[in-house]
């Protein structure tokens, strides 16, 4: 039995931002010498979960480890074995490229000798030479995305994030950092790699997981998503456009299926479930004397797999009767007589709560309202307020809630 530690395995991660669970239970399992894809529409929360395996985020909910380690208990070990490639480049526009790069190597702990050996190793293995001794701010975006990828990789850690290491780059250049990943993961690296290009996943990743809303609503091989919403399409191009519907009756016979029509009138499209039916439905052409002028396989995109999975509205609930609330700046009192804050405005002056010396406002004082809910007077404070008023909101009767705005003396100072 296999003993080797996965190189990233989550159960369960949670994060929220207030209201908004933005990861909500997500589970990977990532093989160590791979490339694992996690592919998902703006917000779905790729990013979020990146910050979770890596530290920089903590998670309220799940576990996660990396080659074994706890990214909470452990995380100073984890980020040994990890390097993290953001959506914006972390390197400093002032400086050459040489420069960022020594400076990184020389904050994880190399002598400055190694420092700029190093340095030079990754310019040159990213074609980065040339523009070595310029500033960054004359790089395009693609040469950036590049230098930020180098300085990850000056500890050639075992684990790579890369958050969406392509967008807004050319195609070249994209390409070019395609050839790069494959490099790494050859040399005995894990990629982690988040993307929204269908055909990055599909080019790249040996598994890719579909985040939708917080969760994760598909895995596995870039074959089995795409199995997963149906099968492939035999697609057939008659030599006589006159034949269409003899094809189309041979077809239904033959494969048990109805045939689709293109607009043109001279193609069909048919599902193709069992391909081995395909040789006798060659057969019946051929009998019928039926020619073919161009004959294909069509298996699904993984376009229609990110469509079909993530392409659905999100669900709505019946909507929630919620209390009307008061657009008046002064807090609402709760049925306790709870607290109140007390705002003053400087140049302003009201009559005294009780005689007593002047003094200086610095902040708002707290009190309890000497107003009951009803307008009466409370019983244990003497007559209200006389600069206390009572303001009832007219849609709010139901709430039982009064909104009390105190006045009181404030020198200047």
């Amino acid at each position: 039995m296999n003993t080797t530690p996965l190189a990233v395995e989550a159960t369960g991660l949670v994060k929220t931002f207030g209201t908004n669970r933005a990861v909500d239970g997500v589970d990977l399992r990532v093989e160590a010498g791979t490339v694992y894809g996690v592919l998902g529409p703006n917000g779905a929360g790729k990013t979020t979960t990146i910050s979770m395996l890596a530290t920089l985020l903590k998670a309220d909910g799940g576990e996660a480890r990396i080659f074994g380690h706890d990214v909470r208990r452990e995380a100073q070990t984890v980020r040994t074995l990890i390097g993290v490639t953001g959506q914006y480049a972390s390197v400093d526009e002032t400086l050459s490229a040489t420069e960022n790069l020594v400076i990184f190597a020389r904050l994880l702990g190399l002598s400055r000798a190694d420092a700029k050996r190093k340095a030079v190793e990754l310019l040159e293995r990213f074609g980065l030479t040339e523009a070595a001794s310029r500033p960054l701010k004359a790089f395009s975006g693609g040469m950036r995305r590049r230098l930020d990828l180098a300085a990850s990789l000056i500890a050639q850690p075992p684990l790579i994030f890369l958050d969406e290491p392509t967008t807004g780059l050319d195609p070249r250049t994209r390409a070019q950092m395609w050839d790069t990943i494959r490099e790494l993961v050859a040399t005995g690296s894990t990629v982690l790699l988040t993307t929204q290009y269908l055909d990055e996943a599909d080019q790249l990743a040996d598994r890719i997981a579909v985040i939708d809303r917080g969760k994760v609503v598909a895995e596995g091989t870039s074959d089995e998503l795409k199995a997963s919403i149906g099968s492939s399409s035999l697609q057939l191009r008659l030599t006589d456009a006159l034949r269409l519907d003899a094809a189309r009756t041979i077809v239904r016979n033959t494969l048990g299926v109805d045939a689709v029509a293109s607009p043109e009138g001279s193609r069909l499209t048919a599902p193709m479930s069992d391909p081995d039916r395909v040789t006798d439905l060659l057969v019946s052409f051929r009998e019928a004397g039926i020619t073919l002028a161009e004959m294909s396989v069509q298996k699904p995109t993984l376009d229609e797999v990110f469509l079909t999975i993530t392409g659905a509205p999100a669900k709505t609930t019946a909507p929630t009767t919620t209390a009307p609330t008061t657009t008046t700046t002064a807090p609402t009192a709760n049925s306790q007589g709870a607290s109140h804050d007390h705002h003053h405005h400087h140049g302003h002056r009201c009559a005294p709560d009780h005689p007593a010396p002047r003094r200086r406002c610095d902040r708002p004082r707290r009190h309890r309202p000497a107003v009951a809910h009803d307008g009466v007077p409370r019983a244990d404070q003497g007559p209200a307020h006389p600069g206390a008023a009572v303001r009832r909101h007219p849609d709010a009767d139901h709430l039982h809630r009064d909104v009390h705005v105190h006045l009181r003396w404030c020198d200047r100072g």
